[in-house]
C-alpha cells in the first residue's frame, strides 16, 4: 500500500523533545514500514524516519527562530501533498481540520485523526460544514463533545514494543509531560505531599504557562520534596519513568489520550489517574493502576501501590497499545477506504468519496470500531 502520512511541521518526527502527535506519528510510520508498505512523510528536515522523507522545512518549527510566519509552511505542505495526491493509495492527516479544503478536492481516499481537544465552541459549524470528511478518534471520550465529526473509527495510540522497557520502581513519584493548568502539576504535587513521597516532575513550560508556573507551582516548589528536571527528551524516560514508583496523572480536562499513561505502562509504572476523558478506556483500575475522583483518593492509592504488578502492568501494555498494533489497525482502516473508493472526478465535490463516509453526521461503516479493536 502507498500510503502518505502528513504530521504538523511544529516539531520534528519524532520530536527532539515534547510532543505527542509527532511522536505518534513517527511510531506509526516506522511500524507501516516495518510491515512491508511504502510510507512518504512529509515533515520538517530535521525527522528521523524508515520511511520516504519529504521535507517541507528544514527544521521543527518550534525550534527555528528564524520563523515568524507559521501558516507559510503549513500551506507549502498542504500544496506538495495535493500535487503528489496521484502517487498515493491514500492520505493520512494529522492536521486536524486545516488539511480538510484540500482533501475535499483530491481523488484520494483519505483520513484524518484528530489528535486535539474537540470541547471548543467554534468546531460544532465548522464540521458540520465539513460532515463528509472522514476523521478517526482517540478515544471514544474525545467524540463526545463533537457528534458533528464523521468518525470512521476509533484507534488508540501504541509505542514501539522496544523503545521503553520494564523497570525496577523506586521510592518516588513522577509527573511528566507539560507543565499547564489542565494537567494538574499543583495537584500532583499536593499528592505526593500528603503521601510523604518525593515527587520529580520532567516537564516542558510554554510561553503561554509561564505565568502560570511563576504564580502557582513555584512557590509550591519551594515547601515540598519536589524536584524540577524540565523537559526531558525520549532516551531519558526510561529510567525517569522505569525508577518511579508510580506516574501521578490528575488531569483536570477531558484528555484526548494521554500519551504518558501508556509510556508508564511500558515501564511497569502504574498510573494513578483522575476519572477523565480518556482515562478509563487507557487505564484498568486496580491493575495498571488507580483511577480516582479526588485528591483524598490519589493519596489513598499511592498507598496501596504494593498490590500493583509491574509484570502485569507490562504485559497489559504488550497486549493493548505497541505501534504494531495501532499500525495493524490503521491498515485495516485504509483497507476499507481503498476498496470503498468511487472513480469519479473531483470536480463532484463529496460524489467522489466512498459512500459510507457520505452517511448522515456521526454514522459510521458497521464494523469500523471493531477494526480498531475498541
Amino acid at each position: 500500500m502507498r500510503i502518505a502520512q502528513v504530521p504538523p511541521l511544529i516539531e520534528a518526527v519524532p520530536p527532539k523533545l515534547y510532543g505527542g502527535t509527532e511522536r505518534v506519528v513517527a511510531y506509526l510510520t516506522d511500524a507501516l514500514v516495518e510491515l512491508g508498505h511504502e510510507v512518504t512523510l512529509f515533515a520538517s528536515g530535521d525527522s528521523h524516519t524508515k520511511a520516504k522523507l519529504a521535507p517541507i522545512w528544514p527544521r521543527a518549527l518550534r525550534l527555528d527562530p528564524t520563523v515568524q510566519d507559521v501558516f507559510a509552511p503549513l500551506f507549502m505542505q498542504l500544496e506538495t501533498v495535493a500535487r503528489r495526491a496521484h502517487e498515493f493509495d491514500i492520505i493520512h492527516c494529522h492536521l486536524d481540520y486545516f488539511a480538510f479544503p484540500t482533501l475535499r478536492l483530491l481523488g484520494v481516499p483519505s483520513i484524518t485523526t484528530l489528535h486535539g481537544r474537540l470541547d471548543l465552541p467554534e468546531l460544532p459549524p465548522l464540521y458540520r460544514l465539513y460532515h463528509d470528511i472522514p476523521v478517526v478518534s482517540i478515544s471514544d471520550s474525545q467524540r463526545e463533545p463533537l457528534p458533528e465529526a464523521h468518525y470512521a473509527a476509533t484507534i488508540h495510540h501504541g509505542l514501539p514494543q522496544k523503545s521503553l522497557t520494564q523497570g525496577p520502581g523506586g521510592g518516588y513519584l513522577a509527573f511528566l509531560g507539560r507543565i499547564s493548568p489542565e494537567k494538574g502539576p499543583d495537584a500532583a504535587i499536593r499528592i505526593a505531599t500528603r503521601a510523604g513521597m518525593p515527587l520529580k516532575i520532567a516537564a516542558k513550560v510554554d510561553k503561554v504557562d509561564r505565568d502560570y508556573f511563576q504564580s502557582k507551582i513555584e512557590p509550591l516548589l519551594a515547601g515540598a520534596d519536589v524536584e524540577f528536571i524540565g523537559e526531558i527528551g525520549e532516551a531519558q524516560k526510561a529510567e525517569f519513568l522505569g525508577n518511579a514508583a508510580a506516574l501521578l496523572f490528575p488531569i483536570a480536562w477531558r484528555e484526548p489520550f494521554g500519551l504518558v499513561m501508556i509510556e508508564a505502562m511500558a515501564c511497569g509504572t502504574p498510573v494513578v489517574a483522575f476519572n477523565n476523558g480518556s482515562v478509563p478506556e487507557v487505564l484498568e483500575n486496580g491493575l495498571t493502576g488507580f483511577i480516582v475522583n479526588s485528591e483524598d483518593e490519589a493519596v489513598r492509592a499511592v498507598r496501596d501501590l504494593g498490590r500493583l504488578d509491574r509484570g502485569r502492568i507490562r504485559a497489559e501494555f504488550e497486549r493493548r497499545f505497541t505501534a504494531q498494533h495501532m499500525a495493524q489497525n490503521y491498515l485495516r482502516l485504509y483497507s476499507r477506504l481503498i476498496k470503498s473508493r468511487r472513480h469519479l472526478s473531483p470536480a463532484h465535490g463529496q460524489d467522489y468519496l466512498p459512500r459510507s463516509m457520505n452517511a448522515p453526521s456521526g454514522a459510521m461503516e458497521p464494523g469500523l470500531n471493531a477494526v480498531a479493536g475498541i
